[in-house]
């Protein structure tokens, strides 16, 4: 039996602890959803912008799954690569 992710989401952070883990990780969530917002925008696979970047198609996976932290170095030729550009901020918390 599947359950549909809302549903799924909301019953895993019920859990406090869950909720926890889940709101630590909530910054890498955003680069991820960023870079694969880039990528849509710039009408690319992960094949096509791994060719234009020079790396490899699970590498783009990797950061836009979020398990890999880019360099700023990599923000740039990420931007570049969808014809984006980098903007950075802190706000407070």
């Amino acid at each position: 039996m599947t359950i549909p992710l809302k549903e799924f989401m909301a019953k895993s952070l019920a859990d406090p602890e869950v909720k926890r883990e889940f709101d630590a990780l909530e910054a890498e969530f955003a680069i991820a959803s960023e870079l694969i917002r880039a990528r849509a925008r710039a009408g690319l696979s992960q094949a096509e912008l791994a060719e234009r970047m020079g790396t490899s198609q699970s590498a783009i996976a990797r950061l836009e799954s979020g398990r890999t932290l880019p360099s700023a170095k990599t923000l740039i030729r990420f931007a570049e690569a969808t014809k984006s550009k980098v903007e950075l901020r802190l706000t407070a918390a």
